[in-house]
């Protein structure tokens, strides 16, 4: 049996992407996300038009999107309601969102700085992957949102997660952080309450209030 719902959220299960990014003054920017998908050495990004991230790629043509283990919930929940811009939308203002210069010391995170890019790595994360903008254009009806293109042009990966012998990584050693309808998951379990899903007011019966 099915029924017919009006689904408010969207986010069916996507790995949790930080997206380094370098500010007009040259200080380090970190934002977490999830609207992402890759194909070939291409990975298409969705985000906020608005966003400091989505401004610092237009303007850097670069970025580097580091991808965190289920490990590290903590610190990504920690950068969830955290914006680099110091003015923000009546939506993020709505959300609970405040301004905050240095992410990477907020997150506890440590930057590092790209081998081919300006913007920073995340030290902690066993994934990097050194990116450049390929194309930017808007996307949905009411164009609040920016599809960006971006290509990978070097590939940082942990040792470990390495298939001895090959340039592949152990699918099975891999346990990417992955937010499902605004929840963080990692191998199937919950992991941490979301402070996002508290922001959209998400219905969860294991949702609840951080100290």
């Amino acid at each position: 049996m099915h029924r017919v719902v009006d689904l408010k959220v969207l986010y069916f299960g996507t790995p949790v992407v930080l997206i380094g990014t370098r500010n007009p003054d040259g200080t380090p920017n970190l934002a977490p996300m999830s609207s992402a998908w890759w194909l070939g050495d291409q990975c298409m990004l969705g985000m906020n038009a608005a966003s400091q991230t989505t401004q610092n790629l237009l303007r850097e043509r670069e970025c580097v999107l580091n991808l965190p283990s289920s490990d590290f919930v903590a610190a990504v929940d920690r950068l969830a309601l955290l914006t680099g811009s110091p003015v923000m939308t009546p939506h993020k203002i709505e959300k609970g969102y405040r301004y905050e210069p240095d992410k990477f010391a907020a997150a506890g995170l440590t930057p590092l700085p790209g081998d081919v890019v300006a913007a920073p790595r995340v030290a902690e994360c066993p994934i990097q992957l050194e990116c450049e903008l390929l194309s930017a254009e808007p996307f949905g009806i009411d164009t609040q949102a920016t599809a960006h293109t971006v290509r990978i042009m070097r590939a940082h990966v942990a040792d470990d997660l390495v298939i001895p012998g090959t340039q592949y990584v152990d699918p099975v050693g891999w346990d990417p952080l992955i937010m499902k309808f605004c929840e963080f998951f990692g191998d199937s379990t919950q992991l941490h309450p979301s402070r996002l899903a508290g922001a959209w007011r998400m219905p969860h019966p294991a949702t609840r209030p951080l100290s």
